[in-house]
């Protein structure tokens, strides 16, 4: 449904809000392996993740890292699709017609419609904080690999 540099970014959001703090900073490295991401590619995430410190936080240096505040982490799971400039995507048909409307629809559209609206809700009320405490309480998991 979404860019792999997306579901990326949502891997990492919810990664970082489980497992950092203010105080508890988390590299590059063990975000990148947590969320089975190529180093490279997470940091190209994570500087969109960190613009204006919006989604995720950071500090450079030896003691630096990334981090969520408690203001990101009741955040939407809509900030992270804002920051990947994939928010839109909600808003497209879903066989990707440029003209479908609900005077001009597609086949799909009155089913998806219904879908779309739930999907909405969903990224606009499900928080990156409650999905982090959902990972870390429930045993679900937010990486390929087993651990």
């Amino acid at each position: 449904m979404f860019s792999k540099s997306t579901e990326y970014a949502l891997r990492a959001a919810i990664y970082i809000a489980k497992n950092s703090t203010e105080e508890k900073k988390i590299g590059i490295q063990e975000i990148a392996e947590a969320i089975d991401s190529p180093q490279s590619f997470t940091a190209k995430i994570l500087q969109l993740l960190t613009k204006d410190n919006k989604v995720v936080s950071s500090i450079t240096g030896p003691h630096g890292g990334f981090y969520m505040t408690k203001k990101a982490k009741n955040l939407p799971v809509r900030a992270v699709l804002d920051a990947m400039n994939e928010d839109k995507m909600l808003d497209k048909c879903v066989l990707g017609l440029a003209k479908c409307s609900e005077s001009k629809p597609c086949p799909m559209h009155a089913k998806y419609k219904i879908i779309k609206e739930q999907l909405i809700d969903l990224f606009e009320t499900e928080t990156i904080g409650k999905l982090a405490y959902d990972a870390k309480s429930s045993g679900v998991y937010i990486g390929n690999k087993k651990k």
